[in-house]
């Protein structure tokens, strides 16, 4: 696939469809930019598999991609049950919370022993992994199990049992997920489980790390600090995907550095029909702050047991890149999916269609921002602008941490932004910006005759550019990558190396 295909990337959830190196290669080969970790699944084990495969691939095909280890947060599971079984409509069922490892209280049918609580019989005695469920819920508080599939109604709470009535009848399995719309309050924002896991991402220097069912900004602040406390600084992804998140909005994107749109748990815990407006707002918060979003969930879901998607979903990605979104991600996809590649391989199609059509904006009117340093924002904007005067094919841009570079990223330019750093570390997390095609050089030096030439033969050996094309070079002076950056220069190629 050509370097420059698309410019939205790719996210990429990894799982047992996906677990091998030829699997995973022909996920990176087909467009992925990105590899999610969903800690809510696996173990510790399982991921590091996974996560030295990742760096060994991309080592092995020279490409920069990122890992994002993502936390399972205070999600409700049912627990372990020894086989599923049928809830029915009108039935009376009992939620009662107990340790994972003790998950099932039913017999080989899946039904507890059944009992009468005044005049309604109890069949079912379904295991939740949430201590707080008898503390938080009360009368009239609706439960969804499994993405809304069924749905009860709490009819009264006793000790630690919530009685419910059955509204929406199915097939109850293990470890599905529980939501109770606003009666979560005795949940932690980071878990035990999720604690072991951002060790694991600080020891093996994953690039991102995702945190679900953000409420407000001090749960940001709080995983920030036990990334800290294990001598790590992982740029942290809230995802959106909770009522108190949307109220909370300005200030969850002010103190995370990417923001997802969740839209599965986030769809369950509003009406469906106010997710498409909660995912304009939540990419246009985003890029008002300079902040990188993601839009995720069911996004080719039919692709996971068909070879083709829906004209409905091709349209739904190519409206969230539209909106402004930086990356869109492949969940069950990818991790269970038959057809994971060919998943890959059509988001990379329909991002390359919608980004060379009429329809997508380059150049974003963004203001100049006191939240941001003045100088290096008005260097990367007059780089964005200088592009269409002298036709240039790219821009290039010299950068040790990226800062300059995720600025130009959010100017979504209508040319790739190819990003020099000496920084392993940066390359890989650029991976996740728009439009931006790291590499790593150290050439931390002074402009002159001799480096252009390097410059020159790199970008026509790498990049497929050619003599006499224009580019726009962005970096700091004297030294090009660790200094602040200062300087815009536009170069031909070829012209100074011949002088």
């Amino acid at each position: 696939m050509d370097k420059f295909y698309k410019k939205t990337k790719i996210v990429a959830t990894l799982g047992p469809a996906t677990s091998t190196y030829e699997s995973i290669k022909a996920l990176m080969l087909n467009g992925a930019n990105v590899f999610r970790l969903n800690t809510s699944h696996g173990t510790i084990e399982d991921h590091q598999e996974k996560f030295d495969l990742v760096r060994k691939i991309s080592r092995d095909l020279k490409i920069h991609t990122a890992i994002m280890v993502d936390l399972q947060g205070p999600k409700i599971r049912v627990g372990t049950l020894e086989k599923e079984y049928e809830v029915k409509d009108g039935e009376t069922v009992v939620f009662e919370a107990m340790k994972q490892e003790s998950a099932s209280r039913c017999d080989g049918d899946g039904r507890g022993e059944r009992s009468v609580t005044g005049t309604t019989e109890v069949t079912h005695i379904i295991p939740v992994d949430y201590d707080g469920i008898a503390n938080d819920v009360g009368a009239g508080a609706r439960m969804l199990i499994d993405d809304g599939r069924i749905e009860v109604e709490v009819s009264k709470v006793e000790g630690s049992k919530v009685y419910a009535k059955v509204i929406n009848g199915g097939i109850l399995k293990s470890r599905k997920g529980l939501n109770i719309p606003g009666c979560t309050a005795s949940l932690n924002a980071v878990t035990e489980r999720d604690i072991q896991f951002v060790e694991f991402a600080v020891k093996n220097g994953a690039d991102y790390v995702a945190l679900s069912f953000v409420r407000q900004k001090d749960d940001v602040l709080m995983a920030k600090k036990y990334i800290k406390d294990f001598g790590g600084s992982i740029p942290v992804i809230s995802k959106i995907e909770k009522p108190q998140a949307i109220e909370n909005l300005c200030e969850i994107i002010a103190v995370s550095e990417y923001v997802m749109v969740a839209r599965g748990d986030l769809g369950i815990e509003l009406s469906p029909v106010e997710v498409p407006i909660c995912q304009k707002n939540i990419i246009q918060e985003a890029n008002r702050q300079r902040k990188g979003v993601i839009v995720a969930t069911q996004m080719l879901e039919t692709m996971i047991t068909e070879p083709i998607p829906t004209r409905a979903e091709a349209s739904d990605i190519a409206n969230a890149i539209i909106d402004g979104a930086d990356a869109v991600m492949l969940s069950a996809e990818t991790s269970v999916g038959a057809f994971a590649p060919q998943a890959v391989k059509m988001m990379s199609k329909i991002a390359h269609a919608i980004e060379n059509s009429g329809f997508y904006k380059h150049n974003a009117e963004l203001e100049i921002s006191d939240q941001f340093a003045l100088t290096r924002q008005a260097v990367v904007f007059g780089a964005d602008r200088m592009v269409s005067f002298v036709n240039a094919r790219a821009i290039i841009t010299f950068s040790h941490n990226g800062y300059s570079a995720r600025l130009l990223s959010k100017l979504k330019p209508s040319v790739p932004v190819i990003v020099i750093s000496d920084l392993e570390k940066t390359c890989q997390e650029l991976a996740l910006n728009w439009g931006i095609f790291p590499a790593m050089r150290v050439w931390d030096e002074v402009m002159d005759e001799a480096l252009l030439k390097k410059l020159d033969d790199f970008l026509v050996d790498e990049y497929g550019l050619k003599k006499e094309e224009y580019v726009i070079i962005v970096g700091s002076t004297p030294y090009l990558i660790s200094g602040r950056t200062n300087f815009i220069r536009v170069h031909r190629i070829g012209a100074e190396a011949e002088a």
